[in-house]
């Protein structure tokens, strides 16, 4: 009797058996820095909000990596690992038999659908180099395939990274203007998309205007800066006309629309029918919604991170997020059954003129400049090899004929090339790919850009910026890829079943987003997942 009173009492105190959300809900917000996030905070009054003040945030989540890029940082996200070992370490790496960049979800045996030949191959096609195991492919594979994965985004990098290699990406393709997806994933569009796409959504887009959805005493600063990019017909200054001085719908105007924050609402159309027509969230087995907008990098790469353009793309977002929520809650049958997280998938400098007018030690580094002036050096000292240079970011790609058939000794070009850099104005360090594991590490740089690495496709040559300076070869617009808080700082924000709101202050690493939504869902983390269950934030102390 003793004994069974004890087991009794044993049994009690054990939790219920676990029972996973239906649906997860994973939202990436392209170039939301935490900093952008934090003052735009006060203005969020729908979507945003309620998972700022209803949800476990986290606002000082890190990359650890020396250049936070768009498809880099969807792949971190939902693999759980670093560049090192998922591969991805740039929106494009270059090509080493013709020294050509391209992108780098290129797979020319699996093109876009309905997508003209000559484009079909050339962009972001399919998973063929994510070398690891994202979230959704971990997800696939526990439930034997019942489990859906879907990733919709305004970019083919964004999509295909979170959706991995066994889930379902679709992307807005502004050649055609419509959702597309690549062979890889399917021959043929499934039907809820051919409807969506039947539906002429973006056409409606033509003629409309972008005016400020606040009035404009709400907006920070001046709308029109010298420094802001006038592309696709939009003007710098409100209202921005869509139609990119086209007479009828076609490359520009879908560009522009794009870049607006209309790009948001159709987002959140074609993640509505992605809903309905997979028939997500139905049943007990978990399926994952992925979505990532992609207008917000856009905006800020054109206006700047201080703009009105950026701060009004913010607004609206807000709206649009406050939208795809209320879906996802009616198609999982309550938020009981629903587990969102929120994050980015990098920062983003502000415009080096507009640091520049505040004090800071800011300005351009010229990309072809640095490359053009490293191509000299070299060649003065190897006068015996044509040694060529492509740059890509923080990543040099030294080639030629001589280096290609070893008549020169490569370890000894990289080496100068690294300590030609390491002298230029701007540049805090320079390493050849032959020391990186040895050299000392100059400020814990060395360890970011180790963490970046991943050998055949990172350059031959790395190097670090100095704070505030941006590399760009225009004189208007923004970018981002540097070690520095204002690119690798970003949100995170979970919410719903399982899920103890509160802010927490602690530092995470942006590789815990995968294991803990993991660990929300009752699965495994992914195979080469680096990060860690962020536990304080379970309600049952998982």
């Amino acid at each position: 009797m003793v004994r069974l009173l004890a087991l009794a009492l044993v049994l009690i105190s054990l939790p219920a058996l676990a029972k996973p959300p239906r649906l997860a809900l994973f939202i990436t917000v392209d170039a939301l820095g935490t900093d952008l996030l934090l003052r735009t905070r006060p203005k969020f009054k729908s979507g945003m909000r309620q998972l700022l003040d209803g949800g476990a945030f986290f606002p000082y989540a890190r990359l650890d990596y020396a250049k936070p890029r768009t498809a880099a940082g969807h792949a971190t996200l939902l693999t759980g690992a670093n560049p090192w070992l998922h591969g991805i370490v740039d929106n494009r790496i270059v090509d080493r038999a013709t020294g050509a960049p391209q992108s780098v979800f290129r797979d020319e045996a699996h093109p876009v659908l309905e997508v003209p030949l000559s484009v079909a191959s050339t962009g972001d096609t399919s998973p063929l180099n994510l070398m690891a195991e994202t979230l959704g492919d971990r997800l696939r594979i526990t439930s034997r395939s019942r489990g859906k994965v879907v990733a919709l985004a305004g970019k083919g990098r964004a999509a295909i990274a979170l959706a991995g290699r066994l889930g379902q990406a679709y992307w807005f393709n502004e050649t055609v203007g419509k959702f597309v997806t690549g062979t890889w994933y399917t021959k043929e569009f499934p039907g809820w998309l051919k409807s969506f796409n039947d539906r002429g959504l973006p056409e409606g887009y033509f003629s409309q205007q972008w005016t400020p959805l606040l009035p404009k005493t709400e907006y920070l600063g001046e709308d029109d800066r010298s420094y802001e990019e006038d592309e696709y017909g939009l003007g710098r200054t409100f209202p921005h006309l869509l139609n990119g001085g086209l007479q009828a719908p076609g490359l520009r105007s879908y560009t522009a629309l794009a870049i607006s924050p209309f790009s948001h609402d159709l987002l959140v159309q074609a993640a509505k029918a992605a809903i309905e027509g997979e028939s997500l969230g139905k049943d007990d087995v978990p399926d994952l919604l992925a979505v990532s907008f992609s207008g917000t990098d856009r905006v800020y790469h054109a206006y700047g991170a201080y703009s009105w353009e950026m701060q009004d793309s913010l607004y609206r977002l807000d709206r649009a997020v406050g939208e795809l929520i209320t879906a996802a809650e009616r198609a999982a049958g309550g938020r009981a059954n629903l587990v969102i997280v929120l994050t980015a998938d990098h920062g983003g400098a502000a415009a080096p003129e507009h640091w520049a007018s505040e004090g800071l030690p800011s300005r351009r580094l010229n990309p072809k400049e640095l490359a053009q002036g490293l191509a000299q050096a070299l060649r003065a000292r190897f006068p015996q090899a044509d040694v060529t240079v492509t740059q890509e970011e923080l990543d040099l790609y030294l080639g030629g004929k001589a280096l290609a058939e070893g008549k020169v000794d490569g370890a000894a070009v990289r080496r100068a090339a690294a300590e030609w850099l390491s002298r230029q104005p701007g540049i805090v360090t320079a390493v050849a790919r032959d020391d990186l594991y040895t050299a000392p590490d100059v400020a814990g740089l060395l360890s970011q850009l180790r963490r970046g690495y991943y050998p055949g496709r990172s350059g031959d040559v790395l190097f670090v910026p100095q704070p505030f300076h941006v590399i760009s070869d225009r004189t208007t617009g923004t970018n981002h890829g540097t070690p520095y808080s204002y690119d690798q700082q970003i949100p995170v924000v979970f919410a719903g079943k399982g899920v103890r709101p509160g802010t927490y202050m602690r530092e995470i690493s942006a590789t815990d987003v995968a294991p803990t939504l993991a660990a929300l869902l009752e699965l495994g983390a992914p195979a080469s997942c680096e990060g860690e269950p962020r536990t304080e934030l379970f309600t049952n102390g998982r």
